[in-house]
């Protein structure tokens, strides 16, 4: 495939965005840019672009090899956390034509500490030079694979510091918007949110008697789906659930299906509603402390998770949800939970679709509502505006806040008790993991290492991650034929992210297909499949071994077994097995079971 050296075409959504870009310390050795690598870095961030909406949302990395002519000769991207990296992707295409080539990368690898595997393919596929769009945003990463890279010989040119152009800034704008969730997400501690509404040319989202099916176009509500596909989370409030009675469903194709999240301080919602039914999607209810315990209980009944808050607003539900890990949330909400969001500075994008309708109505609700300004000069000014035509709406997005360029912080771990003899009571250093992206990332079951296993028949089998074997291994054993067909299923699934969703609604829907020794056997079962990966991975190894002396916390806020919850609440069953495995790694094992000391 040959690659004209021609404008690439941006996703319309997020094209024509001019965020302002960092001020750079320009080396003086930067040689002048030939016009193909601002093409070639920009395909890159086109192609890291094809991962949204795909799996949980994650930093979004492309790969483009191309030779010196600027034909492409391999493209890969990253799925998911736990997957194929871009970079292996894209050499395995280019075979022999990626010796001598040049990659280009939107951003620096470094998706999960303890991985090398994007350097160690660019490097034992012979590629020559690597120019990188964005140097990696997390401060425990930035930089590393660059250096890494450069001690194999391998040229490595980044964008703004060792090439400029003008048409590599427009290169590097393309970089910053793929991967704005992560970047905002690092210098702010808070998701990336953006508000979505649509409207009617006189600013109504709903006639005055709240009846709101449809202000917009079809094809408007197409290109919804397609946002919440991007999303981790959807954010409504009360008043819609008993208004309208959504599902806040993707239906946009892809494998990833977001969080509902309901915000409502009385919980005067309906008994009944979609939301409920989360069988296909999850919901989360987030109230006020003390709430209607009643309809806390009936909402656990159906499998609704409540979450209470001292006092609920949007800053402190977004805090929340960044201890869960999410990168962008989508805010579906009316006018009047709009405001506090925008007023609490948590919402940083907005998309407004406008249909060419006018409805009238001095009641009827409008899409923000009262914000406390009393002069036009106060207006919130939207920045990078852009506007596009979908059927016979229009879309008009922008930013509320540019895209941070900032060296991000990384919060400090909550202090919790030590089940390690090595560690003092008084002096307790705590290290948590979660996601891939954290320092000890690799830690997670869907890090991005693969186990092989023998199964029940003493046959080896390979599984892509520790999440897939534990998931499917709640279905091994059981006579019946569907019992199987659950356990390849999740064998081929392509992600971790996948892998646990399939395993937790296949749970749910057929417990009669659960092994009956379950609950006995699952600590073991997740136990040989540490053991494995920490035995099959010297540099795991060696990770686990450096935490000796500290206490090890899987800092998931919801998974109360498994992981530590959200106040310290949790069993931390995962961060235990590590502990325990270290002290069998240093030959100190502790005489004392891991279920004994729950």
């Amino acid at each position: 495939m040959v690659l004209l050296l021609s404008a690439p075409t941006f996703p319309t959504f997020i094209s024509s965005t001019t965020t302002k870009l960092r001020c750079r310390t320009i080396r003086a050795t930067a040689v002048a840019t030939p016009p193909k690598d601002a093409v070639l870095v920009r395909r890159a961030a086109e192609v890291a672009d094809l991962s949204a909406g795909l799996t949980s949302p994650h930093p979004n990395f492309g790969c483009v090899i191309a030779r010196k002519d600027g034909e492409v000769v391999g493209e890969g991207f990253l799925y998911a956390q736990g997957t194929k990296c871009a970079e292996l992707q894209a050499v395995e295409k280019a075979g022999e034509l990626a010796r001598g080539a040049t990659a280009y990368l939107n951003l620096e690898p470094g998706d999960c500490c303890g991985d090398y595997t994007a350097v160690s393919s660019l490097v034992q596929a012979g590629i020559s030079r690597v120019v990188v769009g964005l140097r990696h945003p997390l401060q425990h990463l930035r930089g590393k694979s660059i250096q890494a890279l450069r001690s194999e010989g391998i040229q490595v040119d980044v964008v703004g510091e060792d090439l400029q152009s003008k048409l590599l800034e427009e290169a590097l704008r393309s970089c910053l918007i793929v991967n704005a969730p992560l970047l905002f997400r690092s210098a702010y501690h808070v998701p990336f949110s953006v508000l979505k509404y649509a409207m009617t040319l006189d600013g109504k989202i709903a006639a005055s008697s709240g009846h709101a099916s449809w202000v917009s176009s079809k094809l408007s509500r197409n290109r919804v789906f397609e946002l919440r596909g991007r999303s981790d989370a959807i954010i409504v409030g009360g008043s819609t659930v008993r208004r309208d009675d959504p599902r806040l469903t993707a239906r946009h194709g892809g494998s990833h299906v977001p969080v509902r999240i309901v915000m409502s301080q009385t919980l005067d919602l309906p008994d009944e509603a979609k939301l409920w039914n989360v069988f296909d999607a999850y919901t989360i209810v987030a109230t006020q402390r003390g709430a209607r315990k009643d309809v806390q209980r009936k909402l656990a009944m159906k499998g609704v998770e409540v979450v209470e808050f001292d006092i609920l607003n949007p800053r402190d539900v977004m805090a929340y949800c960044y201890d869960r890990g999410y990168l962008s949330i989508l805010w579906e909400c009316g006018g009047t939970l709009a405001a506090p969001a925008i007023s609490a500075g948590i919402i940083h994008k907005v998309f407004a679709f406008i249909a060419p309708k006018i409805i009238g109505g001095v009641n009827a609700p409008s899409p923000v509502g009262e914000l406390g300004m009393i002069q036009m000069s106060q207006a919130l000014n939207l920045i990078d505006v852009s506007f596009e035509q979908i059927g016979p709406d229009m879309l008009i997005s922008g930013f509320l806040q540019p895209i941070p360029d900032l060296s991000p912080i990384i919060p400090s771990a909550d202090e919790t008790s030590s089940l390690d003899p090595k560690v003092s009571p008084y002096d307790t250093n705590i290290i948590s993991f979660y996601k891939t992206w954290d320092p000890f990332g690799a830690f997670s079951n869907f890090s991005p290492h693969p186990l092989h296993m023998p199964n029940e028949n003493g046959d080896y089998f390979t599984w892509p991650t520790v999440e897939h074997y534990y998931q499917a291994h709640k279905f091994i054993g059981v006579d019946n034929p569907l019992a199987l067909d659950f356990v390849e299923h999740i064998k081929l699934t392509k992600s971790p992210e996948e892998a646990a969703r399939m395993g937790r609604k296949l749970q749910r829907e057929h417990p009669e297909l659960v092994r009956p020794d379950w609950e006995s056997t699952k600590i073991d079962t997740m136990y040989r499949a540490l053991k494995c990966k920490f035995s099959t991975y010297p540099q795991l190894n060696s990770m686990l071994k450096s935490t000796a002396g500290s206490v090890l916390v899987e800092a998931s806020p919801h998974d109360l077994f498994w992981g530590g919850g959200r106040e310290g609440e949790g069993l931390n069953y995962l961060g235990r097995l590590l502990m325990r495995l270290r002290s069998e790694l240093l030959g100190e094992v502790s005489k004392v079971s891991i279920a004994e000391s729950a």
